[in-house]
């Protein structure tokens, strides 16, 4: 098989995994509060990336870093995953998992935006039609079957996941400087995540095993959220001949999810969740038009 090939399945792998964990959020939530549920999952992942640091001998790597790098990480962690998942759980405790999950998906329009006056990047004109159609296609959504009646259903929660999308922006545009290598940047940075999230819950909430179905979720979402798909989705961009090639490919994830979200969580998937979910990625297209 060509190493293009072996592209196509990692990459395929990673897609699945991700079309299964806003149904795995929703699920798990019923058993957690998004803190727990933040808790176990960021303890997962630590490992994860920890066992991998170990097994590619990238481990010594943390221990070369200087201060500054040791405090930027600490800083990319805050961002993600500790405030970028703590109010993305928020939001799917508030919304349903078909309207939480394309609402996070806006963070490429967001990107490109802020980089107005972070990077200091010239807009173009097809960089507001893209806008334009992606937010028409969050307001259908956030409508929840009833665009006409000019009234958006838990708006908080709303507020919440189309936030997300701003905080994974501010991370990517601080992250793509930093030119580390990711496995062992990425280890210190759930790290300093599972630190802060140890820190915050005793305040909000009791950690504890006593849920036991909904710890198990919360570890398969630690697993193959944040963890063992991020892995297999570098390895499919490093083989792949370009990445447009398997790049294009995510944008699959949010149809096969709101499959899955119908069958395992029960929702009855609305047109206007699989209209705006169009339109946010018809945006998104029209904004990587070169």
């Amino acid at each position: 098989m060509t190493n293009q090939g072996k592209a196509y399945i990692y990459a395929g792998i990673a897609i699945f995994f991700w079309s299964t964990v806003a149904s795995v959020f929703k699920i798990a939530l019923n058993y957690l509060d998004f803190v727990q549920l933040l808790f176990f999952a960021t303890w997962t992942s630590f490992i994860v990336y920890l066992c991998s640091a170990i097994i590619t001998g990238k481990i010594k790597q943390i221990f070369q870093y200087s201060t500054n790098e040791i405090f930027r990480s600490a800083l990319l962690g805050f961002f993600n995953p500790f405030l970028y998942y703590l109010v993305l759980f928020k939001a799917y405790s508030l919304l349903p998992a078909q309207v939480a999950q394309p609402l996070n998906m806006i963070w490429p329009i967001v990107l490109v935006f802020l980089s107005i006056p972070l990077l200091g990047q010239k807009i173009a004109l097809k960089s507001f039609i893209a806008l334009f159609i992606s937010f028409a296609g969050v307001y259908l959504i956030s409508s929840q079957g009833e665009p006409f009646s000019l009234k958006i259903s838990e708006p908080f929660g709303v507020i919440l996941a189309t936030g997300s999308s701003f905080i994974w922006s501010f991370y990517w545009i601080y992250n793509v400087r930093d030119k580390r290598d990711e496995i062992p940047k990425l280890l210190l940075n759930f790290f300093f995540a599972a630190v802060y999230i140890s820190i915050l819950a005793p305040f909000i909430t009791t950690i504890t095993l006593a849920h036991l179905k909904g710890v198990l979720l919360a570890l398969y979402a630690g697993m193959f959220e944040m963890g063992f798909t991020f892995l297999f989705w570098l390895t499919a961009l490093k083989m792949s001949k370009t990445s447009d090639r398997i790049s294009n490919l995510v944008y699959l994830a949010p149809f096969f999810s709101l499959i899955l979200i119908h069958i395992f969580v029960g929702e009855m998937i609305y047109r206007t969740t699989i209209l705006g979910l169009c339109l946010i990625i018809t945006g998104i297209i029209i904004e990587k038009i070169r």
